[in-house]
């Protein structure tokens, strides 16, 4: 589906491009069922999703009573050869586009070197405020040593669960 539901925020270096797995220099992701990848390049980049929770079927009084946990799930690697960092942020947003809460971890920085290894990381939404109407998801990165080329962090497999309740 190339870049179909994604917003290209940054798309610097030699921009974004979808290699297969292993790809250079890479491993094959623990998910046999995982073929493709986007890699980034020696310019910072960021792509994001805003996800309207209504058109996927959660209606407002489910996200404001229940508010059922939000899981969100990403996988990222390096390349053995060259050093790379991985950003990711995560906001649930209110219908008028307020933060009313927010996942941003320190950026993770890969030295060059590197197993190589898929790292997923996961982080889950409980007790969050009534409102949540849109949840914003942002990753990407770019590789720590400014090689013409797609040397920077790979980002795959990318969730957003929803359920079950928490009362």
């Amino acid at each position: 589906e190339k870049f179909q539901h994604w917003k290209l925020d940054n798309n610097e270096g030699d921009k974004w491009k979808i290699e297969a797995m292993p790809g250079a220099h890479g491993t094959e992701h623990p998910d046999p069922k995982v073929h493709k990848y986007f890699v980034t390049s020696y310019g910072s980049c960021l792509k994001s999703q805003l996800i309207t929770l209504q058109k996927e079927g959660y209606w407002n009084e489910l996200m404001d009573e229940k508010r059922p946990e939000i899981v969100v799930k990403d996988w990222y690697a390096a390349r053995f050869d060259c050093g790379c960092c991985y950003e990711l942020t995560v906001r649930l947003l209110s219908k008028d586009y307020i933060v009313l809460e927010e996942f941003h971890p320190a950026p993770v920085v890969i030295e060059q070197w590197s197993d190589a290894k898929w790292r997923e990381i996961t982080h889950t939404f409980r007790d969050y405020p009534a409102g949540v109407r849109y949840i914003w998801f942002q990753h990407g990165g770019q590789d720590t040593q400014f090689w013409a080329g797609w040397y920077g962090i790979r980002v795959t497999n990318t969730s957003i669960t929803i359920g079950p309740f928490t009362l």
